[in-house]
């Protein structure tokens, strides 16, 4: 998959990534959609309620790499819903803990 970033802060933090960042960054590059990464370890699943719209995976403890998939328009199913097969590039947000609030 293609992986754009949406500022230079998650740029910066993405050229160095070592660890667990690093391998779901490369998860991401090797998977062919976002269906493929749905059934990685990672817990790559979609957000919801202020977040909608954005999907997210495990990194170290409670942090999560957080992503929005890209298209335009981004691909939708026949019941109205992402057709994660077809969602080909994710634009990066930030790594951070969203549970803490």
């Amino acid at each position: 998959m293609e992986i754009v970033c949406d500022n230079n802060v998650i740029r910066r933090k993405c050229s160095r990534a070592q660890g667990r960042l690093k391998q779901r960054l490369d998860d991401i590059r090797a998977a062919d959609s976002l269906a493929v990464l749905e059934r990685l370890p990672g817990r790559f699943h979609a957000l919801r309620a202020d977040r909608s719209g954005e999907w997210a995976c495990d990194l170290e403890r409670q942090y999560r790499l957080v992503f929005r998939p890209i298209g335009d328009p981004l691909p939708v199913s026949k019941d109205g819903r992402l057709d994660t097969a077809k969602v080909t590039a994710v634009s990066l947000v930030e790594v951070v803990d969203y549970h803490e609030h």
